[in-house]
């Protein structure tokens, strides 16, 4: 990849699996739109570790959970067939502006969780997309708790300090410790 370095790429999807013959690809996206993609105007695709290859995206498309990606130069099934599960990255700075309550995945991993009353949940290990809302899985030691995504619970997310402050709902935490 050479001429940018990965902190100044975004994570935005995962190669799910070929779609069609003609070298389509059904990915798992982490962006809140297809046209994420087609704004970026191109990907860099690879396996975690592995070097990056620059795509250009010829066209994204939403079907149910999934986006449709075809990327100038894969035209066939076996190659998408070699990218599966490697994962997909735009710039950055090619990212469409965020709302003032919406957060990148990767600034919310790794956040201390705390109850408003000051009592230490975990860190934020995980985030489950629902359709709706994501669920934010916390964890600490064998603890672990699902929690829901929306404005009722989470009261602050402060990335400066790397903390995030939600609310216990009635039993939220009794049914979710698993």
């Amino acid at each position: 990849m050479g001429r940018i370095p990965p902190g100044e790429l975004l994570l935005v999807g995962r190669v799910a699996r070929p779609h069609g013959r003609k070298g389509g690809l059904r990915v798992l996206s982490y962006a809140s739109s297809e046209a994420t993609f087609l704004e970026a105007g191109s990907v860099f695709v690879g396996a975690r570790g592995e070097e990056l290859r620059e795509y250009a995206v010829v066209s994204a498309v939403l079907l149910k959970d999934n986006v449709l990606l075809a990327l100038e130069g894969i035209r066939f099934r076996d190659e998408v067939e070699a990218l599966r599960g490697a994962e997909i990255y735009i710039e950055k700075d090619r990212a469409p502006p965020r709302e003032e309550d919406e957060y990148f995945w990767h600034e919310l991993i790794g956040l201390a969780v705390y109850l408003d009353t000051g009592k230490y949940l975990g860190r934020l290990y995980q985030i489950i997309s629902q359709g709706g809302n994501d669920i934010y899985v916390i964890k600490e030691g064998p603890a672990e708790y699902l929690i829901p995504a929306t404005h009722d619970v989470i009261r602050e997310i402060d990335l400066q300090a790397k903390t995030m402050v939600i609310t216990e709902l009635e039993g939220l935490l009794d049914v979710n410790a698993v």
